[in-house]
């Protein structure tokens, strides 16, 4: 999350040919014009918007419009390189009037900013919402935009991708398709700053020490970034250990940073601002997408579409995810992550073959209906898209794979007679589990793949390996991680950690691996899926519970949807532990107010998980049928 407006320059400004780049601005700048206005919304806040028009009018064209808090820069008659750096630029080639637009009270754009502004279901009078801002946008738009076709579409990634959720929720006639990508949906349960109630300190203290900075004005001006003293992010937040500490380098001038300190609990203010309770009687095509490796909305991909599936039944709702990080479809290069890789360019495939032909179908009735699958998912692994016409797929089933003595896993429960009955470590709040073995200052996007060799050779942390596979396990649905534990302490966090061990022999065909990649892939432990669960929320999110002090109970949670084949001659590995530092904070492990902890509430707990027959742990695959993996 904190990398997201430094994302938003890597998105909007890649690296690319320079002899391609110059040609398509050339076309661009002689075929579009440029127009900047002020839209008036119901209450009278006025909103800043940048317009750009195709000189064409052989026939009307659709408006493609994105609503953004990271600016529609640059303001004046410049045009933004993002026209042609990114795919957009075939919008432009099929002449579309392309609209952004800075949201109420960022940038230029007049009013008060709200975070994640709650959906409101029933308006009166002037009651405003992001829905009702997109709808008196879209209004003025088709009236006052010549040569428009009265057809308009949404789309943006992050938290555009909110706001074009949104906009789904407008429900303004005109509004004939959206894609949601990557979308912010529930900052508690799923995206960006909480997982399972856990904090996201080390994405939220870089993101919102700038981005929640006041604004009071309308301004082209960006916001300065925090001063970081220590170019380690796991020794910087090592040395303000508390949230306490933390809050107090923020400052108090941050509103949604002080806002999140008095929420602890998933209580209303935070029910509020889950953007699936807007998505009721939705009219618009949808087309939600997502990365399976995005470090920062993943959750929010699965779970909007879910939503929206499940609320407007019979409905245009597809959704396809690919193998990416944040925003990589968006990007020219969707062939690998980190030292992984896919095979093949998905990105340019996703943007060609799903993307381009959803809106030119419904905006400009351009070409038949595509023929989108309900679900087109790209599975890891194998490296092979995968239609299906339901998610999860019908042909999934539930395995649980156990927990067992001496470190194994397997598909059959503990015996009666193990002798082990349990594993146990010692989770030190002075020493936290770092997520990635590297010393570094940003946040990285490869850990969602990373190498988990260096977290296995640690004390903290339990490993369960599968026996080499005999055939190939594919995984398509959500994991269910299921624990028997006990604690010396009152309360704990747990980490599971989901991993694909590759042979000792593995290594990709030349032709995948032309960079030479100096990673040592024998034995490469990569990360599929991984997940925290803050453990006083075991029971209820809204309603925390200690743990007792050496009594098993059951911690049972959800990690977000996977889409990966192990292959035959590979392993299955099951990790946990209590801490993955600094990505999340550090459970001071007693039952405390965590936002107002002291350090001398931090104490080290022994934490057992238990693999007994009576109290068997078990992590729930969605293994997908092999005779129906097509």
């Amino acid at each position: 999350m904190f990398l997201r407006i430094l994302r938003f320059f890597i998105l909007f400004f890649p690296v690319v040919s320079f002899s391609q780049t110059d040609q398509d601005s050339a076309w661009i700048l002689d075929n579009y014009t440029k127009t900047e206005v002020y839209i008036p919304m119901r209450d009278g806040v006025k909103l800043f918007t940048s317009i750009y028009q195709p000189k064409d009018k052989s026939e009307k064209h659709p408006i493609l419009l994105t609503r953004t808090p990271y600016s529609c820069a640059p303001y004046g008659t410049a045009f933004s390189p993002r026209l042609w750096q990114r795919h957009i630029k075939y919008y432009l080639r099929e002449n579309y009037i392309i609209v952004t637009q800075d949201v109420r009270g960022r940038w230029m754009s007049e009013g008060e900013f709200m975070d994640v502004r709650p959906f409101i279901a029933n308006k009166k009078g002037n009651e405003t919402d992001e829905a009702s801002d997109t709808y008196d946008t879209i209004e003025w738009l088709i009236q006052n935009i010549p040569n428009n076709n009265g057809r308009v579409g949404v789309f943006g990634i992050s938290y555009p991708g909110f706001y074009s959720t949104m906009a789904a929720a407008s429900g303004h006639p005109a509004l004939k398709a959206v894609s949601p990508q990557a979308p912010v949906t529930d900052w508690f349960i799923g995206d960006d700053f909480h997982h399972n109630g856990a904090f996201f300190r080390l994405d939220g203290f870089r993101f919102y020490s700038s981005f929640g900075k006041p604004r009071p004005k309308p301004t082209t001006v960006p916001p300065k970034g925090f001063d970081f003293h220590i170019r380690d992010n796991y020794q910087f937040h090592i040395e303000y250990k508390t949230l306490k500490e933390l809050a107090g380098l923020m400052g108090d001038s941050i509103r949604f940073w002080k806002e999140m300190y008095a929420h602890p609990n998933y209580d209303d203010w935070w029910k509020a601002r889950d953007a699936r309770r807007a998505m009721y009687n939705i009219k618009p095509a949808m087309l939600v997408v997502g990365g399976t490796f995005d470090a920062e909305d993943c959750w929010g991909a699965w779970n909007l579409y879910k939503a929206i599936e499940k609320q407007n039944p019979g409905i245009y709702n597809k959704i396809v995810m690919g193998p990416w990080y944040h925003g990589q479809w968006a990007s020219r290069d969707g062939s690998k992550l980190g030292p992984i890789r896919f095979g093949s360019n998905t990105a340019i495939w996703y943007q060609n073959n799903i993307e381009i032909p959803f809106f030119n179908y419904f905006l400009k009735g351009k070409g038949e209906e595509p023929p989108l699958a309900e679900a087109t998912v790209f599975f890891s692994g194998e490296n092979q898209w995968k239609r299906f016409d339901q998610w999860p797929p019908k042909e999934m089933e539930w395995r649980p794979v156990y927990l067992n003595e001496g470190g194994t896993l397997s598909f059959r429960p503990p015996a009666r007679n193990a002798k082990q009955k349990f594993s146990e470590y010692i989770s030190d709040p002075d020493k936290p589990v770092p997520y990635t073995p590297e010393i570094h200052f940003n946040r990285t996007i490869e850990y969602m793949v990373g190498d988990q060799r260096f977290a296995a050779r640690r004390p903290d942390i339990l490993v369960f390996q599968s026996d080499i596979l005999e055939e190939d396990v594919t995984l398509a649905g959500p994991v269910i991680a299921d624990l028997k534990v006990s604690l010396s302490t009152t309360d704990a966090d747990f980490v599971v950690k989901v991993i694909d061990v590759f042979p000792y022999d593995f290594r990709y065909a030349e032709n995948e691996n032309p960079e030479n990649n100096s990673v040592i892939l024998g034995g490469y432990q990569m990360l599929v899926r991984g997940e925290i669960m803050r453990g006083r929320f075991r029971n209820s999110f809204e309603k925390p519970e200690p743990f007792k002090p050496g009594k098993t109970e059951t911690v049972k949670f959800e990690l977000p949807d996977v889409a990966h084949t192990f292959k035959k001659g590979h392993r299955i590995m099951i990790q946990i532990q209590s801490s993955w530092f600094p990505l999340a904070d550090m459970n001071p492990q007693t039952f405390v107010n965590i936002y107002e902890a002291e350090r001398s509430d931090f104490q080290k707990a022994t934490i057992r998980i238990h693999h007994s027959a009576e109290h068997p742990s078990a992590v729930f695959l969605p293994v997908l049928n092999s005779s129906n993996k097509n």
